[in-house]
């Protein structure tokens, strides 16, 4: 494998002062994209056509190819979306409420949940990690029983001299604290149902969030090799400390226990009940995939891509709106992308091939994303990078750029060099035990070995050019209090030029990982390094 220095190639790319994205035309995608007419963009409605066809409709005027399966615009994606209706919940003689005490959710096609006097094994933090030396299962057998997993890594809040300490990344969490991992693990073991104790500082968000599904579930449509646990869900911390009380457990003293390598499952005594009814619906979306095809190696690529999807009609707010446009998350990132394919489209022609794909089903699991990662229009084995949009600050230019998941790849290297070429340093997130790192829609093939980074404004307060972090401080709270809300809604006094300075960053890494033979690598101490390694005869 060929490993190239990457800082001088950008300097060089630097100097020659490429074109440059337009915030102008970022405002007005954004602005047309979150207008009412669009609906929301809600996967499987009116809005989803509108946007399908806008999209298509941009890389056509372009110049760009279609990049979907067998030479279409698309890739069809098969959701499932289920609704968990009222019913018993027991942990032996302890009943709690769904919706208040636990929150649980299918993503199988079932009829109805029908669990009745499973086992229950506490198993820790569910983590079984060769390269960390660390397995908390130990060989116990969960098929047919329910697991109940603690959020987060074992060394997250670890004191110093404590077993996990330091073992997985700290307060950074890595990919065995998310929550989709646990459920995961549990499948693969044979578990019919998995739950997490919530705790606010573990999850990165209080209980209302975890419990805000209110029974409903999206998935893709999988085949019987790769099906997913019957029930799963969370446990509210108080409702978990009762239940293990009830048992004559004391749950604070096993999250101490689960710190250590030594940690062995706890079988309880008491056994879980849920009978519930499930609603299902299925639902056809899409994914819109462009490309520029490559001079010299075709078959290698690199990705750029952000999700169309939002949150479509919801309750009405405090003024009577209903539709949650999505203007930040991820409009603008849609933007980002139509003008890295016009830069590129206007330049010389890449020795690999680019893609520019826009998700569908982002906001309800990385859903489109996954799809395309099981059955990928090109070999993953051969993607050079994913370099992901998704939420851009609006205050203006900054002098830096938050960097999400330090420590990852070499990609932040290319990043570092590029943010220099713009008179900006690189900081890194503010908050890692959060996992932003894995909850955008270039994880999906991260997890497959792909190298990836994401430019997310979430991951802390920019050092704006024009007041500082205090400014950026400033945009982020009032951004976050319309996250996933109506008012994330396009204004004529949204500031694009810090967003386009990010699309610009994309921008000059992929003139450089468009380049034959610069292949990026995983740190030696990230959980996908070894994915990778196994296809490494494939690049040359």
């Amino acid at each position: 494998m060929t490993k190239i220095a990457y800082f001088l190639p950008l300097l060089a790319i630097a100097a020659a002062e490429p074109p440059k994205t337009d915030p102008a035309k970022l405002s007005e995608m954004t602005r047309e994209l979150a207008s009412d007419a669009f609906g929301g963009r809600a996967p499987g409605t009116e809005g989803e056509k509108k946007t399908i066809d806008w999209s298509i409709a941009r890389f056509k005027a372009l110049g760009l190819e279609p990049g979907g399966p067998d030479g279409a615009w698309t890739q069809k994606v098969p959701l499932i979306h289920s609704r968990l209706g009222d019913g018993p919940v027991s942990f032996g003689a302890t009943s709690l409420v769904q919706g208040k005490e636990v929150a649980l959710t299918t993503v199988r096609p079932d009829a109805a949940v029908a669990i009745e006097n499973a086992p229950l094994v506490f198993v820790g933090y569910g983590v079984s990690a060769p390269e960390a030396k660390w397995d908390d299962f130990k060989g116990m057998d969960l098929k047919g029983k329910v697991a109940v997993f603690l959020v987060n890594d074992p060394d997250f809040e670890a004191p110093e001299g404590v077993d996990a300490k330091g073992r997985f990344g700290d307060k950074r969490m890595t990919y065995y604290g998310r929550w989709t991992y646990k459920y995961e693990e549990a499948a693969r073991r044979g578990a019919i149902g998995a739950l997490i104790v919530h705790d606010t500082a573990g999850a990165g968000y209080p209980w209302s969030t975890a419990n805000a599904s209110n029974g409903e579930n999206y998935d893709i449509v999988r085949g019987p090799e790769d099906q997913r646990i019957a029930l799963q869900g969370w446990l509210s911390g108080e409702a978990a400390t009762r239940v293990f009380a009830a048992e004559g457990l004391d749950l604070a003293a096993l999250r101490t226990k689960a710190r250590s390598a030594a940690f062995r499952p706890v079988t309880m005594k008491a056994r879980f009940t849920a009978k519930l009814p499930v609603t299902v619906e299925r639902i056809e979306s899409a994914n819109v995939i462009a490309k520029i095809p490559g001079r010299v190696k075709s078959d290698e690529t690199v990705q750029f891509a952000a999700h169309w999807d939002a949150y479509g009609e919801g309750p009405p707010d405090a003024q009577g709106r209903t539709i949650r446009p999505g203007a930040n998350d991820d409009a603008l990132g849609v933007a980002g992308v139509m003008e890295l394919a016009r830069l590129f489209k206007a330049g010389p022609a890449p020795d690999r091939t680019l893609v520019f794909a826009l998700w569908t089903a982002e906001e309800r699991g990385l859903l489109g994303s996954e799809w395309y990662a099981t059955r990928p229009t090109a070999p993953l084995e051969k993607t050079v990078a994913n370099l992901t949009l998704d939420i851009l600050q609006t205050a203006g230019e900054a002098k830096d750029v938050i960097l999400v998941g330090a420590g990852q790849s070499s990609l932040e290297d290319l990043l570092t060099e590029a943010a220099r070429a713009q008179n900006r340093v690189v900081t890194p997130e503010e908050a890692s035990e959060r996992g932003l790192f894995y909850r955008a829609d270039h994880f999906s093939v991260v997890r497959r070995g792909v190298p990836a980074l994401q430019l997310m404004a979430l991951g802390g307060a920019s050092d704006m050019r024009v007041g500082g972090r205090a400014a950026g401080q400033r945009w982020l709270d009032s951004y976050m209090a319309c996250y996933h809300k109506t008012c994330d809604a396009w204004a004529p006094d949204w500031n694009f030029t810090g967003a386009a300075q990010d699309v610009d960053l994309f921008h000059a890494m992929g003139q450089r990982l468009s380049k034959a033979g610069v292949w990026p690598e995983w740190r030696p101490a990230s959980e996908f390094r070894a994915i990778r390694a196994e296809s490494a005869d494939q690049r040359q």
